[in-house]
């Protein structure tokens, strides 16, 4: 058991934890043993750890539910914009802790466990992650909801309720093995399933023209079944609501065909419908053009149109009267935000719902459909583009395919019109993509039915508009904006780091936390011999609790006074995992060189998700733990270098290794990391970034002065400059001795002595095709990485730069990016007012209407 908070911590950390009053600690008391007994029916003779995290968790979710109810109530009263956001992904992760400090119950919750012989610590690990995410793009859908609910924005997040989200990962003898991730086996207490919102989504099919319009017939229907879950905004009484779509198959599913004797075989079979949201696609950076995830994207369009189209129609609480059917008015009420093209559908779908089903003409339909659509672009990789195959769609949804047609030909008919002659031009901005299989360019599509598309930091922005987008862009520049990404400072400072957090309001107040701008503060304390003190105690502890965490899982005795290094994110050749096995390949080689050189020690972890199929990815975390298996088991390098690859990175193992960090490695090749959100969290939590010049990192250059990163490498320019004249990876091996001896002793099988073979594709591919360049930016890299270790020595001037780093946090909270994107994308104001907690319009006051 974690030891409880002495006296003095508890003052301490009261401030950000919000107030232990008596009568609080004893009401959860006393609700804590009542759900104990009436919802989970145990007693304290029977129940287990996962029972008493339960009776918190249904505890906590009771001071949710009120102020849930009373925000709905409110939107139907004051009928405000509404902003739908739609992704396939949201990351989670765990909600106790989160819910918890939005509601300022944290320290109360504490203390009441405490009297109760139990430790909060184990109880917040018996929760399951929400892994329905693959990365940072499913994360910052995730930090989104939080900035909406606490800039008190009407918003709602849609996605799947899928059973299974990312696969946990297992190393086994030094390879990537995947397991099911079966969160919901124990039950979501977070959840309310809606099954009177249940909804029908059509497929297959064909369409037949009539005068009076187009009907799209014989079609096979899944039901959609809604889950809610609370948004809970920080300590403003807003609620909002996250809605997750299930798949059902209908009663009659498959027995209306009545084949005799086929009933038993009929039910069995709607195990098929209910796949759709069985299992998220584990992905990141890359297109599947499968049948399922195509159903997947259009269930999820199609179910949450149909949602937001009734929301419209009835605008007031508790009546099911059509109140509103004027659909001019639809882009002042609501905003739709498509989070990258996966739910690009909702463009055809909208204009299906207008024309064929509302009755409007094509014209006022489609500036309907533009006004209320924008499109945020999440990458520049071509391999991660989605372009569907259009027999596919023609199969599967034969009426969007006509709609994408009409939407074409149209779209076309302006290029001409601007450009007469120009058939080059028409023939790259098509929707179709003429050749071998005819394919629909999904991105080309979001951009011609938004009225915004963004990208998402600067660099990536001004990106998309000279290359992959730039006939758009000079077809219409207004178009085009930037959003660059944040992270919400709840999660990511004072859940995950409350030392620090506690340390920065004694400073500075603790109304940073929903101002972040704030921590410029700090930079007046940059000389401060007691913060600076401070800062550095935090981070010690912080390594400390880490450090037990890792010799408890990995049998590896750390030095918690090395540098801790680390590179935490998916495993992608852009995000150039191999060039920091480069790097401590040939640290430990120069350790070996000069044994009695006083060396600065460093614990290197590295760690991240390979996608089941992408074979080099795999091969990747096999070389890191064979490095890891010889340079650890070296008696010459003792505890001066240690390489631990980090298992199942996830939310949750994020929490406790971005706070003991001292290193961040942010190290993709320049113009193809969009924007990257980890190297926020760990600026924020008092590492310094060495990095190149690419996504975020250079704006959080420019936020805490060039000085204070460890920038290297090649720039945009000089990797365009590179694909132009040819990039020729011999050479630098050639020339720099030291990558020679690496590259040499991972092909000849000095970290694989039983295979010595084991990584030939790799040394193959980083000679021959690496489309990343990873020799081009070896010798900086290892320079920067001496600047590193020298500074690092000097702990006084390390922890400076810390403080400017903290200090230039601001601009990357997600309450600036939402603000953002509510004011010049979708025409709404945040407000920082809280909600009235007034006394609830309950149920029983409320008339019901009567059953139809």
């Amino acid at each position: 058991m974690s030891k409880p908070l002495s006296d003095h911590d508890r003052k301490k950390q009261i401030s950000v934890r919000g107030l232990a009053g008596v009568e609080n600690v004893a009401e959860l008391k006393q609700n804590f043993n009542r759900h104990l007994h009436f919802t989970l029916v145990k007693d304290r003779n029977v129940a287990t750890r996962r029972d008493y995290y339960f009776a918190l968790a249904h505890t906590v979710r009771e001071h949710l539910i009120g102020r849930w109810i009373r925000t709905q109530q409110y939107y139907y009263e004051k009928d405000p914009k509404r902003v739908y956001y739609i992704s396939l992904e949201f990351y989670m992760g765990r909600a106790l802790q989160n819910t918890m400090v939005n509601l300022a119950l944290e320290n109360a919750c504490d203390e009441a466990m405490y009297q109760l012989g139990l430790d909060m610590e184990e109880l917040e690990d018996m929760e399951e992650d929400a892994g329905l995410g693959n990365g940072g793009l499913g994360r910052l859908a995730a930090c989104f909801l939080d900035s909406m609910a606490s800039l008190g924005l009407a918003a709602y997040g849609y996605g799947i309720r899928y059973e299974f989200g990312i696969f946990n990962q297992k190393i086994v003898n030094g390879w990537q093995v995947e397991e099911a991730d079966d969160w919901l086996r124990f039950g979501n207490p977070w959840e309310k399933a809606r099954p009177e919102y249940m909804r029908p989504v059509q497929f297959y099919g064909r369409t037949e023209h009539h005068p009076d319009g187009v009907k799209w017939v014989d079609t096979q229907v899944v039901l959609a079944l809604p889950y809610d879950t609370p948004i809970p905004g920080y300590r403003n009484n807003v609620v909002n609501t996250m809605r997750l779509w299930s798949a059902k198959a209908p009663c009659d599913f498959n027995l209306k065909d009545f084949n005799v004797g086929g009933y038993i075989q009929a039910v069995l079979d709607r195990n098929l419908a209910e796949n759709i949201s069985r299992v998220l696609y584990p992905n990141d950076n890359f297109f599947e053009g499968k049948e399922l995830r195509l159903k997947q994207e259009y269930f999820v369009v199609s179910a949450t149109l149909q949602d937001i189209i009734r929301r419209f129609k009835v605008s007031k609480f508790g009546s099911r009267e059509i109140a509103r059917t004027d659909f001019s008015k639809l882009p002042d009420k609501v905003a739709i935000q498509l989070n990258d093209t996966h739910p690009a559908m909702a463009i055809p779908e909208l204009m299906r719902v207008l024309v064929d089903e509302e009755k409007l003409g094509w014209d006022k339909a489609w500036d309907i459909c533009i006004r209320t659509c924008a499109y945020t672009n999440h990458t520049v990789l071509p391999e991660a583009l989605e372009r569907w195959p259009v027999d596919l769609f023609a199969h599967l949804l034969p009426r969007h395919l006509e709609i994408v047609y009409e939407i074409n030909r149209r779209h076309l008919e302006r290029v001409a019109a601007k450009f007469p002659g120009d058939h080059d031009r028409m023939r790259r901005m098509s929707l179709i993509e003429e050749g071998g299989q005819k394919r629909i360019n999904m991105a080309h599509l979001c951009i011609v039915g938004s009225h915004a598309v963004n990208g998402v930091a600067q660099i990536h922005s001004d990106i998309l508009k000279a290359t992959i987008f730039k006939d758009f862009y000079e077809m219409e520049p207004n178009k085009f904006q930037n959003k660059t990404n944040g992270i919400t400072p709840r999660r990511w400072l004072v859940m995950c780091n409350p030392g620090l957090a506690e340390v920065i309001a004694e400073r500075i107040g603790e109304d940073y936390i929903r101002d972040l701008d704030q921590l410029q503060k700090l930079r007046k304390f940059v000389n401060d011999d007691a913060f600076i003190r401070d800062i550095a105690k935090v981070k010690q502890e912080n390594k400390l609790k880490f450090a037990v965490h890792l010799e408890e899982h990995y049998k590896v005795k750390i030095n918690p006074n090395s540098m801790f290094d680390i590179q935490v994110k998916r495993i992608h050749e852009y995000k150039r995992q191999l060039l920091n096995c480069l790097h401590i390949i040939t640290y430990y080689n120069r350790i070996k060189k000069e044994p009695n050189k006083q060396w600065t020690p460093r614990t290197v972890m590295i760690g991240g998700k390979a996608a089941p199929g992408y074979h080099t990815a795999k091969m990747i975390i096999r070389l890191i733990t064979a490095i890891g298996e010889v340079v650890n088991n070296d008696p010459v390098v003792g505890d001066r270098l240690k390489v631990i690859f980090l298992e199942n990175y996830r939310m949750s193992l994020a929490r406790i290794s971005i706070p003991a960090a001292d290193l961040s490695q942010q190290i993709s090749t320049a113009g193809t990391e969009a924007s990257g959100t980890g190297n926020m969290k760990f600026m924020l939590n008092g590492a310094l970034t060495i990095g190149t010049m690419d996504g975020a990192n250079v704006e959080m250059a420019e936020e805490a002065g060039e000085d204070n990163l460890f920038i290297f490498g090649m720039r945009v320019e000089d990797v365009d400059a590179m694909d132009v004249r040819g990039y020729h990876a011999q050479e630098y091996y050639n020339r720099l001795p030291e990558l020679k001896q690496a590259i040499d002793q991972i092909a000849g099988g000095f970290f694989s002595p039983k295979q010595h073979d084991l990584f030939k594709e790799i040394v193959n591919m980083l000679m021959h095709h690496d489309r990343f360049k990873v020799f081009a930016d070896y010798e900086d890299y290892i320079k920067c990485q001496e600047k590193v270790n020298a500074l690092y020595k000097n702990p006084k001037e390390w922890t400076k730069k810390v403080i400017y780093n903290i200090a230039g946090c601001g601009k990357f909270s997600s309450d600036r990016t939402i603000a953002q994107y509510a004011r010049e994308i979708w025409g709404m104001e945040p407000t920082l007012e809280k909600l009235p907690h007034e006394r609830l319009i309950m149920v029983d006051t409320v008339r019901l209407p009567k059953a139809p």
